[in-house]
């Protein structure tokens, strides 16, 4: 358990379970992808969540439920104009956090420390986001099946099956708003098709007024805080000298960034995102600490999240995340070595 939580803290500070996507959607471009009721195969419904997530304004209140019982909540409010995106997401239980995204940036209020953490994310999303992840197939790899409609958040949705084709990545039930395309309810479930983690709206308003300036002028106020800018660099493992293979069928590399955090005092920490279209993992490279990688293997299990970590080299230690099983993970970090060695 101890364990557990030291990997969880380690996580939130290196990313997050808060993850977001580059917002390049017009607002204004017209209806979401298809209409409602045509047959669609799972890379069109990707492309139509992904869509509807940027499309609209909307406002609404989501709650997350692990198996192991653990629940959080969060309330949204995006807002778009034209091409322009802002977002405010404000965490209700746990630690007070408060996340804002605008275009590219990021900048996560912590009222306890009066921090403010800045940092440019290129990376995909969480609920209600669907990663917009460039060059994969996710039909090869999710078959689809629709179970019919059902209400969630007072609005009728499509509730779909994205089975696994085989025993690397999760499966997903899906509840998609059938006029909007938003998803609004979903199930991650595991190979024998048990519930890991559930995340679903329980109040959503669709269509509010945008406001960006309100949600803009929110995120600008900094008054009590100190600004830390996290700097990242886009760039390769090769380049910092790794070599990480596309370990498991599908899952298609979506870059690489450098990270100098400040709570990794040994050195800067290389994040390299995995995406098969559905499922999304990161695989850290940092220096190793004998101190606070005391343990040769280290795993962790949030609900839908997994986490593995281990040394791979008398001076790095690995840890891959993602919600997919371990054994997808464990087979990321051994892909992972030194160009020289």
């Amino acid at each position: 358990m101890q364990c557990c939580r030291r990997l969880r803290s380690w996580w939130l500070v290196c990313g997050g379970l808060m993850l977001y996507g580059v917002a390049t959607a017009n607002c204004m471009s017209g209806p979401a992808p298809t209409t409602p009721g045509e047959p669609r195969d799972v890379a069109e419904w990707v492309a139509r969540m992904h869509h509807a997530s940027l499309f609209r304004s909307y406002r609404g209140t989501f709650v997350v439920l692990s198996s192991n019982g653990a629940m959080v909540s969060s309330r949204i409010w995006h807002a778009c104009e034209g091409a322009r995106q802002i977002e405010r997401v404000e965490a209700l239980s746990g630690t007070p956090r408060v996340v804002f995204r605008r275009e590219e940036e990021v900048r996560t209020f912590l009222p306890q420390a009066r921090v403010v953490r800045s940092e440019l994310r290129d990376v995909p999303g969480a609920f209600p986001r669907v990663a917009d992840a460039k060059g994969v197939h996710p039909s090869q790899h999710y078959a689809l099946r629709a179970l019919g409609q059902e209400r969630v958040a007072g609005r009728d949705a499509d509730r779909l099956l994205f089975q696994p084709r085989d025993a690397w990545r999760f499966g997903y039930q899906i509840w998609v708003d059938r006029v909007s395309g938003l998803v609004v309810k979903m199930q991650t479930l595991d190979g024998e098709g048990r519930l890991l983690e559930q995340a679903a709206f329980s109040e959503l308003n669709l269509d509010v007024p945008a406001d960006l300036s309100r949600i803009e002028q929110m995120m600008e106020d900094l008054q009590g805080y100190r600004l830390v800018k996290v700097p990242l660099q886009r760039t390769t493992a090769e380049a910092q000298g790794w070599t990480m293979g596309e370990a498991v069928n599908g899952f298609v590399s979506q870059g690489c960034y450098r990270k100098d955090v400040m709570a990794m005092a040994s050195g800067p920490l290389l994040q390299c995102i995995y995406s098969d279209g559905l499922a999304t993992l990161s695989v850290f490279v940092e220096p190793f600490d004998a101190a606070r990688h005391a343990a040769s293997v280290r795993s962790a299990s949030m609900g839908a999240t997994q986490v593995v970590g281990r040394q791979v080299h008398k001076t790095a230690w690995v840890t891959a995340v993602g919600e997919v099983p371990a054994r997808t993970l464990q087979r990321f970090i051994e892909s992972v070595q030194r160009k020289d060695e």
